[in-house]
């Protein structure tokens, strides 16, 4: 099987998805978002889909902005849990639902589910995070990116 790094293949294009990234990320932030929320969608995101690469970049980067080992390690069982807000568990639902997109839930899809705990900035700013991450995971996933140990 060839290898084909699409970031480099194409680096324009991913340039352009960066900054879409850097761009929801900032919408994030704007609205009131929390840093390690942020991570924390992209986390899930990249479990759901299975991204060895983007999980150790996020895992990281939650960490250094103060993440704990506990809540990481129950991220994928958030429901069964007690350890994240009720704005944590909103974002999560949402990334789960824009992550598993195709997947109807009680007859309604992503856009039509209620996330009251957060405001519809805050909404939207976690789907568009969810849509950055779900491109990256694929990115990264299909170019084969290595996830070597340091």
């Amino acid at each position: 099987m060839r290898t084909i790094f699409l970031d480099k293949a194409f680096p324009d294009a991913y340039s352009a998805l960066k900054g879409v990234a850097k761009q929801a990320d900032e919408a994030a932030l704007a609205s009131g978002l929390q840093p390690l929320l942020i991570e924390l969608v992209k986390l899930r995101a990249s479990q759901i889909n299975g991204c060895a690469y983007c999980l150790r970049v996020h895992t990281r980067d939650a960490l250094a902005k103060g993440e704990t080992t506990d809540r990481l390690a129950v991220l994928s069982s958030w429901r069964d849990t007690d350890y994240f807000t009720e704005a944590e568990c909103a974002a999560l639902a949402i990334t789960e639902e824009i992550t598993l997109i195709a997947d109807v839930t009680s007859g309604r899809r992503a856009a039509d589910v209620d996330h009251p705990e957060l405001s519809d900035a805050q909404v939207a700013a976690v789907r568009w995070i969810g849509i950055s991450i779900n491109a990256f995971n694929r990115l990264s996933i299909t170019s084969h990116h290595p996830v070597d140990p340091d």
